[in-house]
């Protein structure tokens, strides 16, 4: 793979499908229709993953391209594949909150070596670069040229002052009662990917999530904490949280600062 260029696509292609995005999040109304699994679709999921796959196909026509929106991508393998996740929080984009984001990962042998997550609603951009480390581009934000990055990196916690992140629509009691084992100094919620990407700036020390996800859901954050010093694991045995599972289905798991000192389920 050719990460410098891998790094230009994925960034261009989160800008483009974001601005489409945003023309729909901004009309008076829009439909919203239930998939297979009742998990809620809009024309603005379908509207980006259309772009994102397009300039993929186009760009890395030889490599697998597993994406939310189009099922049959669901029951291919690869060692090494791209996933995409057009719209994620689209419950956050239905009621206005703000809080969704384009990701774009690249995954090699388990492992997402390489993504991108933008909030668009935010004005947030997070990637990593081509030598694996992440950044924050500060707007606005050029398709043609890069900005102004900052780099970005996990803080050092404080095991008696934690400062947790957790999901803003899918907060449960097995959730709290998982963040009750730890000293707490203040906790924020969040929606989509952007929990990880407060874990990788140090505004977090801590995101666990008790409920299901798959892989297209965390990748691009996921290599976004790496690329910052951070990692996600497990939830039950606290082994690295891995991709190209059968069926893309991830177990719990937390992401994380390393230093934290994890607590078990």
């Amino acid at each position: 793979m050719d990460f410098n260029r891998l790094e230009s696509v994925m960034r261009k292609l989160a800008l483009e499908a974001g601005d489409v995005i945003m023309e729909i999040y901004g009309s008076d109304d829009f439909d919203v229709r239930s998939k297979s699994d009742d998990s809620p679709v809009t024309a603005a999921d379908e509207a980006a993953d259309a772009v994102i796959s397009a300039g993929l196909r186009d760009a890395f026509p030889d490599v697998l391209l597993v994406t939310e929106e189009q099922s049959d991508s669901h029951g291919q393998q690869a060692s090494a594949f791209l996933i995409v996740d057009p719209l994620d929080g689209t419950k956050e984009f239905i009621h206005r909150r703000g809080d969704f984001t384009v990701n774009i990962a690249y995954v090699v042998d388990g492992t997402p070596v390489r993504g991108v997550v933008y909030a668009p609603a935010k004005g947030r951009m997070f990637f990593t670069r081509a030598d694996g480390r992440s950044v924050e581009e500060q707007g606005p934000f050029d398709k043609g040229a890069v900005g102004d990055m900052s780099p970005i990196s996990v803080t050092t916690p404080d095991n008696d002052a934690l400062m947790i992140v957790a999901s803003k629509s899918h907060r449960d009691q097995a959730t709290d009662d998982y963040i009750g084992k730890y000293a707490v100094k203040d906790m924020r919620s969040a929606g989509s990917s952007l929990k990880f990407c407060l874990v990788a700036t140090g505004e977090a020390d801590l995101y666990p999530r008790v409920g299901r996800t798959m892989e297209w859901d965390t990748a691009a954050g996921h290599a976004v904490l790496k690329g910052a010093g951070g990692d996600v694991v497990r939830f039950d045995d606290h082994t690295p949280l891995t991709y190209g599972k059968p069926d893309y289905a991830n177990p719990f798991f937390i992401a994380y600062a390393p230093g934290v000192e994890l607590k078990k389920a």
